[in-house]
């Protein structure tokens, strides 16, 4: 018996059918997403809620250290409360302090007050450049800057952290300060020499400090009248 050929002698094979492949239903598709998405979203904030103990702690380490560093190591500090407009060591009833800003009053062991301790932060040439500094009314001079945070460019903008000639310059300047470029200076008791190559950085570090001290020098001057 002859079979069907390819007309060359040979037999000739019969395509296949493809094999049916079962449609998944579009509601099963989102329920898989969905959940998908939930155990993301439970384990984000399992791990956020897990990690932010130790990573306030840390935070509030780093302050401790900055506000010895900037008021050149105070025997205590009084924590203060800006609320409507003014200082406050205790704050009102049922008021939370975590959304407010704080300014810290440091005293030598005489208990006289030695400076303020005022923290800020502004755009540099990157991204926010937050810092603290610690202030003295009564000469009205800078007794310390320290960087807390930078994303300025590596090996320049940085180095308004890392240059510590440039940090020391901060030391018992009078405010208001005033940058000037690099041999430019006149010796003015308010002038701060900019880094070159960083000068975007080094003139956003001068502004946080004017800035802050323009908007808490009077609150400052009132706090310290009321106590007195």
């Amino acid at each position: 018996m002859s079979g069907a050929g390819d007309g060359n002698g040979g037999s000739r094979v019969l395509p296949q059918a493809a094999p049916q492949r079962e449609e998944v239903p579009s509601w099963r598709l989102l329920v898989t997403l969905g959940s998908t998405g939930a155990i993301a979203g439970l384990l984000l904030v399992f791990v956020y809620q897990a990690t932010q103990p130790a990573i306030q702690a840390y935070r509030a380490m780093v302050l401790r250290q900055a506000v010895q560093e900037v008021l050149k190591g105070p025997e205590r500090w009084d924590t203060l409360y800006v609320v409507d407009g003014g200082l406050v060591q205790e704050l009102p009833a049922e008021t939370d302090p975590a959304g407010l800003e704080m300014v810290f009053l440091g005293y030598h062991e005489d208990g006289q007050p030695i400076g303020f301790a005022i923290t800020g932060g502004e755009f540099g040439f990157q991204d926010i450049i937050d810092l603290i500094f610690g202030y003295d009314p009564g000469t009205k001079t800078v007794t310390g800057m320290k960087v807390l945070a930078n994303k300025e460019t590596p090996g320049l903008g940085d180095k308004i952290e890392k240059d510590s000639v440039f940090v020391a310059e901060f030391d018992g300047s009078e405010t208001p300060l005033v940058g000037v470029k690099s041999g430019r200076a006149t010796g003015a008791a308010n002038e701060v020499d900019m880094i070159t190559g960083a000068t975007i950085s080094s003139r956003a570090v001068i502004a946080i400090i004017n800035h802050r001290l323009e908007l808490l020098g009077p609150m400052i001057a009132a706090y310290l009248e009321e106590a007195n």
